[in-house]
This record gives C-alpha cells, structure tokens and sequence, in this order.
C-alpha cells in the first residue's frame, strides 16, 4: 500500500506545478510530454509486469518497480532540462506500471478469496487518497518550498516499502518452467504506443479525420491483429486468449474501461471547470477534489467489507447508477451555483464510483487461476488504463465541439469570429471583460454535456450484471476451480480449445 500511495502520488503530483516546472527548465512547448511519457509507460509496464511476475514471482518485481519509481524521482528532482526530465518521469511510469499489478495480484496470492474483499477495499481507498492528494501535495510544495521537492516527497515512502518489502514480503512458488513472451510483449507495447498517442494528438497535433487519423488507427488495427495471431500460438502468452473466454475476465475488463473512462473524463476539465465558472484558485481547486476522492474511499472499503455477505451484483447496479445521478446533477450547474453543492455532488460520484472499484478486482481474481493471476489482474489494469487515456481524447473533443456550438450561440456573430472556438477562449476573458458571462456560459454549457456524456457511459457498467455470478466464491471452491481449469488444459487437444 506504501508502494501504491507513491506511485499514484506521483502520477497526478505535477498536474497543479506542471507549467512552473516547464517554465523554469525552459521547455513549455513540451509541457505536455511531462504526462504523456509517464503515462505511456505505465500502460505499457502494466501488462509486462503482471505476466512476468507470474513467471518469476511478484517480490523481485515490486521491488524492481519500487527502485526504477525511487530512482526516476530522485533524478526528477535533479533535472536541469525538460529533455532529461521527461525521461525521468518515463522512468518512474514503468516503475509505477510495475508497482500497481504486482501489488494488487499480491493481495490474492496472499489472501483468501474470504478475505480479498477487504485487501482490495483497503488498496482502492489507497488508490484514491493518491490520486487526491497528489495535486494538494503539489501546488503547496510548488508555492512554499520548490518544485523539486514535489518529487523528494515521494523517497521516504518508496525507501520504507522497497525496505519492508525486501525483508517482509514472503516468496510465493512459482512454475519452474519460464518461456518469455518476447516477441508477444514487443507487438503489445508498439500497440498501446500507438493507440494512446493517437489519443493524446488527436484533435490537437491533426485532426481526428485526417491522414494521420487513419494511419495511426490502420497500424494499430493490423498490430493487434498480428497480436492475437501471435498469442495464440505462443507457449506461453503475455495476455492469454483464453481470458477473454473467461466470462467473469471479459466483463471485468469492460468494466474497468468504462471506470477509466468515466473517472478520467469526470476529473479531465473538472479543475478548470471549478475554477473558471466557480472562481475558484488552482489550490482550492486541488482540494475540491478531495470531496469525490472521500466518497470513493469510503464505498471502495465498505464494499469490500461487505461483498463475501452480499455477493457482487448489489454494488455493481448501485455504483453505476449512484453515480449516473451524481453526474446528472453536475450537468445543471452553471454560473452562480454554490461551490458546495459542487462539492456534494462529487461526492456523490465518488460514493458510486466506490461501489465497483473493489468489487470488481475481487470478481475477477476468484475467477482466476493462481499462476495466472498477475496476467489476469495486469490485463484488467490494462483496460482501465486504455479507458483514462482515451478518455482525454474524447473529452477533450466533446468539450470543444459543445463549446463552440455554446460560443456560437451566446457571442455576436463578429465576436464569434474573432475568438478561439475550443478552451483556448478562456484566455480572452480578460482582454474582453464585456463578453466574459458569455464565454463562462458558453463553457459552462460544454461541461454540463460533458457530465451528461459521463453519466450516460458509465451506466453501460450495467451491461454486465447479468453475466456475473452473484455469489463470491469460498476458498474451497476457487481452488477447486483452479484445479479443474488447470486439468482440463494439461489433458490433449483438449486444453486449447478450453
């Protein structure tokens, strides 16, 4: 848990500092490669990890994660140039793509399927504090000390677990036999390469139809076709067809990326829509998110407590529902609205987003086999991580598209003409104090639709009530599972059509 709170710590710290950053190493027309680079490399790690700690155990591997993290913040904290400082945090985003899979596949190596409930109550509260407290932590670092020290915060942390876990954390068996996926992981990363820049430059570098468009989608459709033709063949895979076979796998990785979708756009423009229609300043924006953070944390470990008595279908129709209303509410706020009730219905959103959290991962890894649980648990981290990283995209281009339509709308005809008709309009509030109700308006009305939009995604979580068991499993029964799925593949020709 020590080695998760770091991790996300670190993954949205520099999102209140970032442009200090920037500005002080002289590299602002990279600014946004300080996110990209981390958060590529996570994604891509994600995977990796998960397998190859299946093959060689999940110790050597979290302290592999924690030690590249420790290191990257350290030399983050050293930078002297952008260049060498977005390396850096590419190095602490294969750390944290370590850290994150091997931690929560831990849980189930480590506990029942009685008690994993609870563990991943626990670690998803933990999961949320980070992600919170990151921007807090950052802008008053940033404002009261230096902005180097927003990345030493992070050292005590990772020294005390990489030391804990190096003299704590038990061995757990693993097969004796290892056959690397090389070729199967190198296809894999050049895949998510492409498709999460895709959605990084969409919209902004060229436009979503365009050459480039197509190219990129073209390369990545022909690489996750030789990807699947790959992994079927391989011996032993890095992400296994058959998981998808796996009813409880398919739907939790669906769920997990419309979760990354829907947290990631709610939370994407969240700081600047407070700011700007609020009036609030960049700190207290920070804060405002601690209110949905609080009621995710508190869901997440209450059900995760609950789940073994009440199955995983009551938590998983309320939280999608909970936080379809929460975003409902959102979408009527405007100009002259209470901070408050803002804050009241992000923690209602947080409330619904806890419900499945947890729940979710406990689904999944009582319906995994034990030698593949990193590889199960990595590829549902996966998905999420897809969903948050496409979600930035298409926020971004719904909240455009609205704006300008709102801007159209709002502004005289020769107004319109003359500003920018995405966010960018935000800038010329200052210059044109007499129009500025109507941008703020304007924007306003491009959030509300964005709220909508969340809301209405996230109750295709639904979708996949009906295919889960309602019950969770007990011990007995996940290991008779896992023996029988394991006997019915080592038996010939039989295994893989299984």
């Amino acid at each position: 848990m020590l080695g998760m709170l770091a991790a996300c710590l670190d993954g949205t710290i520099v999102s209140t500092c970032g442009t200090i950053i920037a500005a002080d190493l002289g590299g602002l027309s990279l600014y946004s490669w300080m996110f990209t680079a981390f958060m590529l490399c996570e994604t891509i790690a994600i995977p990796i990890g998960g397998k190859l700690s299946d093959l060689y155990g999940r110790k050597p591997f979290f302290i592999l994660g924690m030690g590249l993290f420790l290191a990257g913040s350290v030399a983050a904290g050293l930078s002297t140039s952008m260049e060498f400082f977005i390396i850096c945090r590419a190095v602490q985003g294969v750390g944290g793509g370590f850290l994150m899979p091997v931690a929560t596949a831990a849980i189930a190596d480590l506990y029942s399927p009685l008690e994993r409930g609870k563990m991943q109550g626990a670690m998803g509260a933990v999961f949320g504090l980070g992600t919170a407290l990151g921007p807090v932590i950052g802008g008053l670092i940033t404002d009261n000390i230096s902005w180097h020290w927003v990345f030493y915060i992070n050292v005590p942390l990772a020294a005390v677990a990489l030391f804990l876990t190096a003299r704590q954390f038990p061995a757990v068996e693993v097969a004796s036999h290892k056959k690397i996926d090389y070729l199967g992981m190198s296809v894999l990363g050049l895949f998510l390469l492409d498709l999460l820049l895709f959605f990084s430059w969409a919209g902004k570098d060229f436009e979503w139809i365009s050459a480039e468009s197509g190219a990129m989608v073209l390369v990545a459709a022909v690489l996750l076709l030789v990807f699947a033709l790959l992994e079927r063949r391989a011996e032993d895979p890095v992400i296994a067809p058959r998981l998808f076979r796996n009813r409880t796998f398919a739907c939790g990785a669906f769920a997990m990326l419309i979760f990354g979708l829907a947290l990631t756009g709610a939370m994407a423009y969240l700081s600047m829509f407070s700011i700007f229609v609020f009036g609030l300043t960049s700190e207290e924006a920070g804060y405002l998110t601690i209110a949905m953070i609080a009621g995710l944390m508190m869901t997440a470990m209450t059900s995760g407590k609950l789940v073994q008595r009440t199955g995983y279908r009551p938590w998983l129709v309320a939280g999608p529902i909970i936080s379809f209303i929460a975003m409902m509410l959102m979408s009527t706020l405007g100009l002259g609205d209470s901070v408050w009730t803002l804050a009241g219905y992000m923690f209602l959103l947080g409330l619904g987003l806890g419900c499945v959290m947890a729940v979710l991962m406990v689904a999944v890894q009582n319906g995994a086999r034990p030698d593949e649980m990193g590889m199960t648990t990595s590829g549902v981290n996966l998905f999420r991580a897809i969903g948050g990283t496409v979600a930035t995209g298409v926020f971004s281009f719904l909240v455009n598209l609205r704006l300008d339509d709102e801007l159209r709308s709002n502004l005289a005809p020769e107004v319109y003409s003359v500003v920018p008709h995405d966010t960018n309009v935000l800038g010329y509030i200052q210059h044109m104090p007499e129009q500025a109700v109507q941008i703020l308006t304007s924007f306003a009305g491009a959030m509300d639709f964005a709220f909508l939009v969340a809301g209405a995604i996230i109750l295709l979580m639904l979708l996949i009530t009906p295919f889960l068991k309602g019950y969770v499993v007990n011990e007995e029964q996940a290991d008779m599972r896992a023996a029988e799925a394991k006997k019915l593949e080592e038996r010939p020709g039989i295994g893989e059509a299984h």
